[in-house]
């Protein structure tokens, strides 16, 4: 089983952090790095974190760097390792510039990228970024089919309920072919119907091994009103709690091909260590 981390780069993560983090990630084997994404945050807000019983999402209060920013970064100082988005707000973004992002770091990664998608939960970004929050689930799937047409076809085109784009050019098209594979985030139904419908792979979030089997039942079944199957799509896990050797291979036994968690970056030494740590938890 892989594992990946998140980094949660910020305005107190200088370029020197992330480079060295970066390339100490991938001397140790670990199979991605992952950057997530919040354009703004607010002191206050109405909107509940779906994965924490507070409800609030602690641990970012100096903000994230973009991440499509980060992860050319990241490429630039790395050779193997895979760069994932943890996760990208879809709805939230313009389709044809994501789209142009994403092509671009994995043109300049020679094919690395992989595409996390989320719908979001923060009305209040939503609200400041002017971008309706009602129907997101939609807008997210309608904004993944304009991407796939600008990575796929050589004239893209595409019209939608949400997006209409005319024939155009766009490249440098995606190294990886069709295009980089596409993980979508969330446990709702409509969000595992994404994962069945568009989707190579889901990532769930904050599920302990005795939390899946009901979740990965569900997604079974939407496979299969898809015309697909298990073997189509792979598993990835984000816990929410600190690694655990006797949860790696408890994941593995459930048929997740990668666990991710997030380091804290400090300073270099200690996400050494916390490294050093996982890296012998994970693979011995």
């Amino acid at each position: 089983m892989d594992v990946g981390i998140v980094m949660p780069c910020s305005a107190i993560t200088p370029p020197d952090l992330i480079a060295e983090t970066a390339k100490a990630i991938e001397e140790r084997g670990f199979a991605s790095i992952w950057a997530p994404e919040h354009v703004i945050f607010f002191e206050e807000y109405q909107s509940k974190y779906p994965y924490a019983d507070h409800g609030k999402l602690l641990g970012f209060d100096h903000g994230m760097m973009e991440p499509w920013t980060t992860l050319s970064f990241v490429a630039s100082n790395t050779r193997r390792v895979k760069l994932g988005s943890s996760i990208c707000l879809v709805p939230q973004r313009n389709p044809v510039y994501t789209a142009k992002q994403i092509a671009d770091v994995d043109f300049l990664s020679n094919g690395r990228v992989i595409f996390g998608v989320g719908a979001g939960w923060l009305k209040e970004e939503f609200d400041a970024l002017q971008v309706p929050f009602e129907r997101r689930g939609a807008r997210t799937s309608d904004y993944i089919k304009v991407m796939q047409a600008l990575w796929t076809m050589e004239k893209p085109s595409y019209e939608g309920e949400f997006y209409k784009l005319p024939a155009c050019t766009q490249s440098p098209k995606p190294v990886q072919k069709p295009h980089p594979p596409i993980f979508f985030g969330g446990e709702s139904r409509p969000a595992l119907r994404r994962v069945a419908q568009l989707g190579q792979g889901w990532m769930g979030a904050s599920l302990m091994p005795e939390d899946l089997p009901e979740k990965l039942t569900l997604l079974d079944e939407l496979l299969a009103e898809a015309g697909r199957r298990r073997a189509d799509i792979e598993i990835y896990t984000l816990p929410n709690q600190a690694p655990k050797a006797d949860l790696f291979p408890r994941y593995e036994d459930l048929g997740v091909k990668q666990v991710i968690h997030l380091v804290p970056m400090k300073n270099i030494d200690d996400v050494r260590q916390r490294l050093d740590t996982m890296a012998k938890m994970a693979f011995g």
